[in-house]
């Protein structure tokens, strides 16, 4: 009652019920979400595409009696599920208590996860229903080694879909900014999801937010040599000396080169140019029909001509030389048919960057070369060459969590900006390989391991043998390399004859590598690179903080510490070998 004596008509608003207001929002968002999805539809049917999700089809790749192995055993545990859950209806409605271990999750960082008791119970039998499953699988009787490992991968990888963090209904993140965008954050991530399959790859960053040449690989210098197969970049030097022996990069075919020359900060290219060094970079070409015969021999006869084209251009006996993963593999092949013809002092030194020549401990990815995957790469291979967006799924695939749904979930449920990282534009920026060699390279190397086998592999014609590379190596390797293991890398300790200097790096294959001294980030070890093991090595290595770049342009001193006037032939364009365009050139930037 009022105190004039009438009743009060005024209604409290009920917060659980939406406005009229939100409900004509709620509704244009959805109006917008199916337009949206239509004209996906119909861009699609014009276009004559086939869905491009199927690149990420797990069943492409993991369907293999082992799997299927797995999938019978893995009913056991859906009955030990659905008897979990029998058990918490008789519960108390209380939130269940939570897993130490399970609390470092950072999928589950809402506070919703403990606080709320359907979230906490959501969260919970998850993690037991996850872990179960990864128990059957080491459970299981008869599987050999591989195949176990095969079954665990794909369990874990399951595990990770079906996280609840993944679904915008049972994330309590996505709930919230759904209500506070009122539908708009949803709408935002469909427009993303779209937009990806329409691409055929997941983006991590804003595919305009880089320019190749402009914001990103921008080291000043210009493209001296150029082949069917690679472009030559001589970078411009900044010293008024230099030291007179060159040094060749190698990157990755698998991958663009400018990973080592992201931005002026964390380049090592520049940072290499600062010390003095007269620095080329290979550009490889990313495949297209006309590479479909290309082979191993194509690509060390490239690093071969490399090699040549700058002692002729300097005019200087020999070169330094890094090669970085595959192309480091490669390089090794180089060197070994170098020495097999005496011509090994051609290469003053060679640097490896997470590289490996030994494949018995080559990681995860052993599990993508059996039959059943062999068959499926050819199929996927019949232009003659493999579309690299497909192994960019193979290598997001080997940490899910983190390169698949952990984006699944920010871009396309939360509805987040894709932020400017730069590290990430170059991780999906795809290149194409040739389909014989890949096929090649995974066969000879990954599954029959025949490179440390003297002989057993032929380059350019002549057999090769490890054991007879004397030149002196600088082996890097990461510690939480799940590319190039640790311990695959140190093999290259046991195969190689020369002065070996081995150094262990803080993080993985890229951060392990591309590491500035400016940054003042992670560590490295070093010890006794004269050390029977890697046990060994880590037992009497010492811990130094930050970059180890630092270190490595030491180790190159020690080698040749000669310098000469930075002009002439040392200035790109300059020598017998004229500019054909600037640096990056044209190969980095086609798809």
């Amino acid at each position: 009652m009022s105190d004039t004596g009438q009743n009060d008509t005024t209604e409290t608003p009920n917060p659980f019920l939406p406005s009229a207001e939100d409900m004509q929002h709620w509704a244009s968002v959805i109006g917008r979400a199916q337009q949206m999805m239509l004209e996906y539809a119909l861009g699609q049917a014009n276009e004559g595409n086939a869905s491009a999700a199927a690149l990420f089809d797990p069943a492409k790749w993991i369907d293999n009696p082992a799997t299927k192995l797995w999938t019978e055993q893995s009913t056991k545990m859906w009955d030990q599920g659905v008897a979990f859950w029998t058990s918490l209806a008789t519960l108390n409605p209380m939130a269940p208590p939570v897993p130490e271990t399970a609390a470092k999750d950072r999928r589950f960082a809402d506070p919703d996860w403990d606080a709320n008791p359907v979230f906490a119970m959501i969260r919970q039998t998850y993690g037991l229903l996850a872990e179960q499953m990864l128990a059957t699988t080491r459970q299981l009787d008869g599987p050999d080694p591989a195949a176990r490992a095969k079954m665990e991968f794909a369990a874990k990888a399951m595990a990770d879909a079906m996280a609840p963090t993944n679904l915008a209904l049972t994330n309590p993140e996505v709930i919230k900014r759904a209500v506070e965008t009122r539908g708009e954050s949803l709408l935002k991530g469909l427009k993303h999801m779209l937009t990806d399959l329409s691409r055929g790859q997941l983006s991590h960053v804003d595919p305009d937010a880089f320019e190749v040449g402009v914001n990103i690989a921008t080291t000043p210098g210009k493209v001296i040599h150029e082949t069917d197969l690679y472009q030559l970049i001589h970078y411009a030097p900044t010293t008024k000396d230099v030291f007179t022996v060159p040094l060749i990069i190698f990157p990755p075919w698998i991958n663009r080169f400018y990973i080592l020359d992201l931005n002026p900060a964390k380049s090592f290219v520049a940072w290499a140019v600062e010390q003095g060094l007269s620095v080329f970079m290979v550009s490889w070409k990313s495949a297209d029909v006309s590479m479909s015969e290309v082979v191993w021999d194509d690509y060390i006869a490239a690093q071969v001509d490399a090699i040549d084209t700058v002692r002729e251009l300097l005019d200087v006996p020999h070169v330094h030389t890094i090669g970085y993963c595959v192309a480091g593999t490669t390089l090794a092949a180089t060197l070994a048919m170098l020495s097999a013809r005496g011509e090994a002092d051609k290469v003053k030194s060679v640097t490896f960057f997470t590289a490996q020549v030994d494949f018995e401990h080559a990681g995860d990815l052993k599990m993508f070369v059996d039959d059943s995957y062999l068959a499926l790469l050819q199929q996927l291979s019949a232009p003659g060459f493999l579309d690299g967006r497909y192994m960019a799924a193979t290598f997001n695939s080997l940490r899910g969590r983190d390169l698949i749904w952990n984006y699944v979930v920010s871009n396309y449920l939360l509805g987040n900006d894709y932020p400017p990282f730069d590290l990430l534009y170059w991780n999906g920026d795809t290149t194409n390989l040739p389909a014989k060699w890949h096929r090649q390279y995974l066969v000879d190397l990954y599954r029959d391991n025949r490179m440390v086998i003297p002989n057993s592999l032929s380059v350019m014609g002549t057999p090769i043998d490890l054991k007879k590379i004397e030149t002196p190596a600088f082996i890097q390797a990461g510690r939480e390399d799940h590319i190039a293991p640790l311990a695959s890398v140190w093999r290259l300790m046991d195969h190689l004859s020369g002065p070996k200097t081995f150094l262990l790096a803080g993080s993985g294959h890229i951060a392990g590598v591309v590491n500035p001294p400016a940054a003042g980030k992670y560590q490295y070890w070093t010890g006794d690179s004269k050390a029977a093991t890697l046990d060994e090595f880590i037992a009497g290595a010492s811990e130094t903080k930050g970059s180890w770049w630092p270190r490595w342009i030491d180790w190159i001193s020690e080698q040749d510490n000669a310098k000469t006037a930075a002009k002439g032939a040392r200035i790109p364009g300059k020598g017998a070998k004229k500019a054909i365009e600037n640096a990056p050139g044209r190969y980095v930037k086609q798809r």
